[in-house]
């Protein structure tokens, strides 16, 4: 039996200012079909910033959910002005399988990704009250020496995922070394999984990297990279979603349905 690999597709770019509900489902719907297992979405409005109103991402979410199983995770995070509980908000959404968690405070280009502790703390309290499943993305090491730390003091459920983040200006860059350190720094256990996430991509030679070491979940899309390769756009999620199915085939190793990724990350199957 071939290895599975949960892939997650982050559909929307953060720069995209025209938010299409029916679009970005029709773009979801068609990646689950080919081998999505999981959609990552941020709550935004209309014009694309960050907000706690959950109107726009309900909608999108109801019509994907019309023609996918996909899991659907909504990220509490995001460069914003939203006080933690806006950013919680999500939480509450009774399609929400799962959640990013941030756990630290980094630069992302010009900006500063604030997470300070006791928010950190808020929004673990708040995942946990509501059984959702989260995704620890750390962007340096220090974040995964805070996890697990987090982990003494709270009940996470096991197995616990990580996202190892790469490529932002300002954080770990994209390099085969600093995938090396920060999968070489993850607990070796049994309750603990990881996946990467290569933010500005344009080659697929990272992610080709982590498959090959054992990542569980491997995050590509618009908000991350909407590169095919150093010369190529993609039109679509589809098209980026494919490639990495045809990589993970080459691989020897087979997408996973979402039924399987449920099983594999111990998620609670909701409506």
């Amino acid at each position: 039996m071939k290895n599975k690999v949960i892939l997650s597709v982050a559909a929307v770019s953060p720069t995209d200012k025209n938010i299409n509900p029916k679009k970005i489902a029709d773009d979801v719907i068609a990646c689950s079909k080919a081998g999505a297992a999981m959609v990552h979405l941020h709550v935004r409005d209309y014009e694309g910033n960050l907000t706690s109103n959950l109107s726009v991402v309900k909608e999108t979410v109801d019509l994907i959910k019309k023609e996918s199983d996909i899991i659907i995770q909504i990220s509490t995070g995001g460069v914003s002005n939203l006080t933690i509980e806006q950013r919680c908000a999500p939480l509450y959404m009774d399609t929400i399988e799962a959640t990013s968690l941030n756990v630290g405070s980094v630069n992302l280009g010009k900006s500063v990704y604030c997470n300070p502790i006791d928010d950190v703390k808020y929004c673990v309290g708040k995942i946990i009250e509501n059984k959702i499943t989260p995704e620890v993305e750390v962007f340096e090491l220090g974040m995964i020496n805070t996890t697990e730390l987090l982990r003494k003091e709270f009940s996470f459920k096991n197995p616990l995922l990580y996202s190892v983040v790469l490529g932002h200006e300002g954080a770990a860059p994209a390099t085969p070394e600093a995938l090396s350190a920060m999968v070489g720094y993850l607990p070796k256990n049994k309750n603990t999984l990881w996946g990467i996430t290569h933010a500005n991509r344009k080659t697929f030679d990272i992610i080709a990297a982590a498959i090959g070491m054992g990542a569980s979940v491997v995050r590509i899309g618009f908000e991350d990279s909407v590169y095919l390769n150093e010369n190529t756009k993609a039109e679509n999620n589809l098209q980026i979603l494919q490639a990495v199915v045809s990589l993970v085939n080459d691989m020897d190793k087979e997408p996973a349905t979402p039924d399987d990724a449920r099983q594999i990350l111990n998620i609670r199957k909701k409506r």
